[in-house]
């Protein structure tokens, strides 16, 4: 793997860090690659039972394409007619997206500074996101003729409504993190000197916790975004048995009765 992103697994943690500071974070091939693959391996691995996504530096998290080397690729479609620079959406950002947001364990975002564009997108595509008081979220894509990618038009609506949305998309503009706390993205803001602490412990919290259970969570939450009343009721029944003939079931159910903390086993 690349070293634009760092890959380690801890004790069922696993943590993805972009590492292009220099350039913001900024996606680049290279970078979007090695994205993509940490993202399907930590997403596979029943060993990692919760995912940190977080970024290198202090000034971004990650602002999204790197457009030095967009205006390059661009160049050679004109002069070829093969239109690949596009492809990267289906190559790489899909995939990214539906590793992280269908990944059967909890994703932790840690934000540490500006997401634009695509590193908005990520962040979204994580379950919870914990903020530097520092940090801001740009849509950006309309500033740059572009429409919306990385998951940003499915996961942007469900966090802060469709009129919302519609107007972050189309007048893209900073938004501070104690607004964008205000306006659900951000489920907690720290002072960016904790943030690496904070999301280590609410990331390490959930990689102990009971992994059936949170899979199953993530899966009836989007499930009944979609589907009618009745969809979602016998949803939440199969999901509901899947749950509780888990081993990490009956370790709670014991561990309350005992009056202890429960160990869980992630199955």
């Amino acid at each position: 793997m690349a070293d634009t992103v760092l890959y380690e697994v801890s004790d069922g943690l696993a943590t993805i860090t972009l590492n292009r500071p220099e350039a913001m974070n900024a996606l680049n091939i290279e970078t979007k690659v090695a994205l993509r693959d940490a993202a399907r391996a930590a997403a596979a691995d029943e060993a990692v039972r919760a995912v940190l996504l977080t970024a290198a530096g202090e000034r971004a998290f990650c602002v999204g394409q790197d457009l030095k080397e967009h205006i390059g690729l661009l160049a050679a479609d004109r002069e070829t007619g093969s239109g690949q620079t596009m492809s990267t959406v289906r190559e790489h950002y899909n995939p990214i997206v539906r590793a992280l947001a269908g990944a059967r364990k909890p994703v932790v975002a840690a934000v540490n500074g500006v997401a634009a564009g695509a590193g908005f997108g990520f962040a979204l595509a994580a379950d919870y996101r914990i903020v530097a008081d520092t940090a801001s979220f740009n849509t950006s894509f309309a500033g740059v003729a572009l429409t919306a990618d990385s998951g940003i038009s499915w996961t942007l609506p469900r966090v802060v409504g469709p009129g919302r949305a519609a107007d972050l998309l189309l007048f893209p503009r900073s938004i501070k993190a104690q607004e964008a706390y205000e306006l659900g993205i951000a489920n907690r803001v720290v002072p960016a000197a904790d943030l690496r602490a904070e999301a280590e412990k609410v990331a390490r919290t959930l990689a102990e916790g009971p992994t059936v259970a949170y899979a199953a969570l993530k899966e009836s939450v989007a499930f009944g975004l979609t589907h009618s009343l009745d969809e979602a009721l016998e949803k939440e029944d199969e999901l509901q048995s899947r749950a509780g003939s888990s081993e990490d079931h009956a370790i709670a159910v014991r561990a309350f009765v005992n009056k202890e903390a429960p160990r869980y086993l992630g199955k």
